[in-house]
C-alpha cells in the first residue's frame, strides 16, 4: 500500500489574512512539500496540470524533474497529465526523460481534466473529449513499447517510421493510471490495458465511485489481467489534522468557506459527512481512511490532498509532520493487517522491470 500527497497547486487568497502568495512562491511551496512528504516517510507526490489562473502548475515534468534531483526514494507522478490536449509524442517523451533522470522514480496519471477553456487553447474540441483520450492514450501505449511506430487517427497527422526519444528506462514505461470522476469509459480504458484506475473520490458520495471501481474492476478481469480483487486502485482524500477536533475545526473552516471548488455550498460538516474530507483529530482520521477499504476493497495508492484553499505553507508542513508522525504509521499496519497474499502491491520501477523480466524468460524457448 502506497500513501502521498496531490497538489492541484491553485494560487488562493489566505481567508484570514486576505494575503494571495505570489505564482513565484506558490510554485516554491509546491517543491518544499514534496521535500517534506519524503522526509515524513511517505511514498509518492503527485501534481495536477492546469493551464489557467489560478493555477500554477503548467509544466508538471518541469516541476517533476527539479523534485527529482533533491529527492532519493519518493515516487513521483502528475495527478493529471492531460491526454485530450497535450500531443501523445511529447507525453512519451517527456516521460520517459524524467523517468530517466528519476531513476525510474515516475508514475503518470492521465484524465481529461476539468477546466472546459483548456480545449481551444490547445486547438481540441471538448464534445470530442472522450474519443481523444481513447486515441490518443492508444498512441501514446503504442510509442512506449514500440522502437518503430505507424500511427494514423482522427486527431492528429499520421505518423511513418518514427521512434520516441529517449526509450523508457529499462524498457519498461511507466505505471500508467487512468483517473477518473465521473466516465465509465475512461474505468473501461484502463482495465483494457491492465492499468491503473484512480477515482479521485474527494467531491462526491462513495457510492458513485464504488459503481466505476466495480466496473473497472469486473473489466479488468474479463480482458485477463487478473482476478478483480488484483485490478490496480488509487482513492483520494483530504485531511486536515490538529490534536482535538474542535481546534481542526475551528482553524479549517474559514479555508472551506472560500475554497475555490466547493466553497459557499455544502457545509463543512455536510462535506465531511459525503466525502473523504476528515477535519479533526489524527484518530478521526484514522478511521476515516480504514473505511475505505469496506467501501471500495484493498487497493494498492492513497493520496490526500493537504495544500489547497489558501492555507499557508507552514499550515500544511505542520499537517505534513502529524500525518508522518502518527497517520501514516498506523495506516500501515491496519492496512497490512488481513490483506490478502494475492492482492498486489502499488507499482515501483524495480517490481516491474522484475515482472518483465520473468515474463521474457517464461517465453523464450
Amino acid at each position: 500500500m502506497q500513501f502521498g500527497i496531490f497538489t492541484v497547486g491553485d494560487v488562493t487568497p489566505d481567508p484570514t489574512t486576505g494575503r494571495t502568495p505570489t505564482e513565484h512562491e506558490r510554485i516554491k511551496a509546491m517543491v518544499a512539500i514534496a521535500l517534506k512528504a519524503e522526509e515524513v516517510g511517505l511514498d509518492v507526490f503527485a501534481t495536477g496540470e492546469h493551464h489557467n489562473p489560478p493555477f500554477v502548475p503548467s509544466s508538471p515534468t518541469t516541476m517533476l524533474g527539479w523534485i527529482a534531483a533533491r529527492t532519493e526514494r519518493l515516487i513521483l507522478s502528475t495527478s493529471t497529465t492531460l491526454i485530450t490536449t497535450n500531443d501523445p509524442v511529447k507525453i512519451a517523451e517527456d516521460f520517459a526523460m524524467l523517468q530517466h533522470l528519476a531513476d525510474g522514480r515516475v508514475d503518470v496519471m492521465l484524465g481529461r481534466g476539468n477546466t472546459g477553456p483548456v480545449y481551444p487553447w490547445f486547438g481540441q474540441d471538448i464534445r470530442q473529449g472522450i474519443p481523444l483520450a481513447i486515441e490518443n492514450y492508444a498512441l501514446l501505449h503504442q510509442l512506449w513499447r514500440e522502437d518503430v511506430v505507424d500511427f494514423e487517427g482522427r486527431f492528429r497527422t499520421p505518423l511513418q517510421g518514427f521512434t520516441a526519444t529517449p526509450r523508457p528506462l529499462d524498457g519498461v514505461p511507466p505505471f500508467v493510471w487512468h483517473g477518473s470522476i465521473r466516465s465509465p469509459e475512461i474505468a473501461e480504458q484502463a482495465a483494457y490495458y491492465g492499468d491503473g484506475f484512480f477515482a479521485n473520490n474527494i467531491f462526491w458520495p462513495k457510492e458513485h465511485f464504488q459503481q466505476l471501481i466495480k466496473l473497472y474492476r469486473e473489466r479488468y478481469a474479463h480482458y485477463g489481467h487478473g482476478t478483480p480483487e488484483q485490478a490496480m486502485v488509487g482513492l483520494g482524500g483530504q485531511l486536515f489534522v490538529r490534536k482535538n477536533s474542535q481546534d481542526a475545526v475551528r482553524e479549517f473552516r474559514p479555508y472551506f468557506d472560500n475554497a475555490p471548488v466547493y466553497g459557499h455550498g455544502p457545509s463543512l460538516e455536510e462535506f465531511t459527512e459525503q466525502t473523504p474530507l476528515t477535519v479533526g483529530s489524527p484518530q478521526e482520521a484514522i478511521d476515516k481512511t480504514l473505511t475505505f477499504r469496506e467501501s471500495f476493497g484493498d487497493y494498492q495508492r492513497q493520496l490526500f490532498l493537504m495544500d489547497h484553499a489558501g492555507l499557508p505553507l507552514k499550515t500544511v508542513l505542520e499537517q505534513l509532520d502529524i500525518l508522518g508522525e502518527e497517520i501514516l504509521p498506523v495506516l500501515r499496519r491496519e492496512f497490512a493487517a488481513g490483506r490478502p497474499a494475492d492482492v498486489p502491491d502499488g507499482p515501483t520501477h524495480a517490481a516491474r522491470v522484475a515482472a518483465d523480466r520473468r515474463q521474457r524468460a517464461a517465453s523464450t524457448p
